[in-house]
């Protein structure tokens, strides 16, 4: 079944630039789904190309009939929980996590949530669950892998040193076949008896 945009503000062009002038990246991606619609695109492969699945496209075009572009938005989440953090506090707690703890102030050499949270709580007075920090860490598009952490009391004299008295394999090891014995295949051929030359 095909789906039709019933409204006529917008043709295909347009809703490719106000998919570029908007800063909500998945609006944007709903216009240009819209976009392909309006440019003879079936429903499946606008879907595809945005994607998303042929019944949430066909939810969005009756969206925009109904509301316009504004309808293309989410709409606020009027249930969820305020946030116990504010922006500013918020970046903060993300300068944290790039300089990483001081050894000697945190006891830790890489944070983890139940570090932050007593962080927080140490220093904003304000109690968070391990679970909510790792929720604001995602939301600060922060990744749960990490490099391995350098302790701070280890010895690097030591590694060094390590380093200089290891064996070094030495291309000696594995000869080239430069000036070797001739394979089989690269060898010498055998000269054709008279008889099968003949």
């Amino acid at each position: 079944m095909t789906i039709a945009i019933t409204r006529t503000d917008l043709d295909a062009g347009g809703f490719r630039a106000a998919a570029r002038r908007t800063t909500d990246a998945v609006a944007a991606r709903r216009m240009l789904a819209l976009a392909l619609v309006m440019e003879g695109q079936n429903r499946t492969e606008a879907a595809c190309a945005a994607g998303m699945d042929r019944q949430t496209l066909r939810d969005w075009v009756h969206r925009y009939n109904a509301q316009g572009l504004h309808g293309l938005t989410n709409r606020p989440n009027r249930g969820a929980p305020k946030r116990k953090l504010t922006a500013a506090q918020e970046a903060e707690v993300a300068d944290w996590v790039r300089a990483g703890p001081t050894w000697q102030v945190h006891k830790v050499v890489r944070w983890r949530c139940c570090d932050l949270r007593d962080e927080i709580a140490r220093h904003f007075d304000i109690t968070m669950h391990e679970r909510t920090v790792g929720k604001l860490l995602a939301r600060l598009n922060f990744s749960r892998v990490s490099v391995r952490p350098r302790h701070p009391e280890q010895d690097l004299e030591a590694q060094q040193a390590h380093k200089k008295t290891s064996p070094i394999s030495s291309a000696q090891s594995f000869p080239s076949m430069h000036g070797t014995s001739p394979s089989s295949s690269g060898g010498k051929m055998k000269r054709a008896s008279a008889s099968r030359a003949a």
